[in-house]
């Protein structure tokens, strides 16, 4: 388990940890600290000292930086959330890649309930590239968007490459072209989603009896009413504001040509057909280059177990190739 969600599980048990100089320290209510718990820590002390030094600097310093794997001397990684702002869509992949793989999450502001949302890709990615060129300023980068993260990756790319930076290249998951986020192309999806929801349950329907089929409406209806009553979480409640807003920015934004490395990072095969919502990323990147997922893996599992690690290999497929020299690229590796 890595740092970030060791942290995130021992807040849920009401356990407050803290770095005292080289020492871990920590309180808990009684009875909650189990003996495993207890060896755990023992064992991940020096990782948890050192992350929290990092996140305590970054927290005075960089709101955006969010260090879910801070230690390695490769080029570090920072990753573009989807349109949710979790930073923590990555945490699988950064440990996938190792210790020494620096991974960093870029939190949109106003997704912690505090600042202004922001709703231009261009101020968003302004925003990200003054902390990361004060974070880590004589670095190259790699920046990486997950869904409609990716937008704002590739706008962040161009405005660090515009003020001298090395990119070493650009990496989107599952990131359609920013068109897609259009109203028109929106209501689309959404249709072919309902439409295959009525499919799903008419299929499940006909192969019921007549009372079987009684009971399965009436399931239904129980879960519909309780999420419909249930009363609303904070949390999801800030995350539907950073969706909008996200949203919203996209949908105003059109790409400018990147003179840069693009690696499209695709679900499976499927993507690769005509008109795709990715591949048209190809047309504003000097170099592309495409990665594809197993069969089976789709979008919003690409970044998830059982997925993550044939996607990891792909990212050091990307990673640990050099630059392909002068003129456009364009190439495909799948995983298995």
């Amino acid at each position: 388990m890595i740092v970030p969600a060791l942290l995130q599980e021992l807040r849920s048990r009401d356990i407050r940890v803290w770095a005292d100089g080289d020492q871990l320290r920590c309180t808990a209510p009684t009875g909650v600290l189990t003996p495993e718990l207890r060896e755990q820590l023992r064992e991940r002390k020096t990782d948890i000292v050192e992350f929290l030094r990092s996140a305590e600097s970054l927290a005075q310093q960089q709101r955006g930086i969010v260090p879910l794997q801070p230690r390695g001397t490769r080029a570090p990684v920072f990753g573009v959330p989807g349109h949710n702002g979790d930073v923590f869509c990555y945490r699988f992949l950064a440990q996938q890649l190792g210790d020494d793989q620096p991974f960093f999450g870029l939190q949109p502001p106003g997704a912690d309930g505090r600042g202004e949302l922001l709703t231009r890709v261009e101020d968003l990615a302004a925003y990200f590239a003054t902390q990361i060129r004060a974070f880590r300023p004589n670095d190259a980068y790699v920046i990486t968007g997950y869904c409609a993260g990716g937008t704002i990756a590739f706008e962040l790319a161009r405005q660090l490459l515009q003020h001298g930076a090395t990119i070493r290249f650009v990496g989107l998951f599952t990131s359609p072209y920013s068109t897609a986020y259009r109203r028109l192309p929106q209501l689309s999806q959404r249709l072919a989603i309902y439409a295959e929801r009525v499919r799903t349950h008419a299929h499940t329907l006909a192969s019921l009896s007549n009372r079987e089929r009684r009971l399965y409406i009436r399931e239904r209806l129980r879960e519909y009413k309780v999420r419909r009553d249930a009363p609303p979480d904070p949390v999801q409640v800030q995350r539907a504001k950073v969706e909008a807003a996200t949203v919203a920015a996209i949908r105003r934004y059109t790409p400018r040509y990147f003179d840069g490395r693009l690696s499209l990072f695709l679900p499976n095969k499927e993507w690769l057909r005509p008109r795709s919502p990715m591949l048209r990323w190809g047309r504003v990147a000097h170099e592309t280059e495409r990665f594809v997922g197993p069969d089976g893996c789709h979008g919003d599992q690409m970044l998830l177990e059982p997925h993550v690690p044939v996607i990891a290999d792909l990212f050091r497929a990307c990673r640990d190739v050099g630059r392909s020299g002068p003129g456009p690229l364009a190439k495909e590796t799948a995983g298995i």
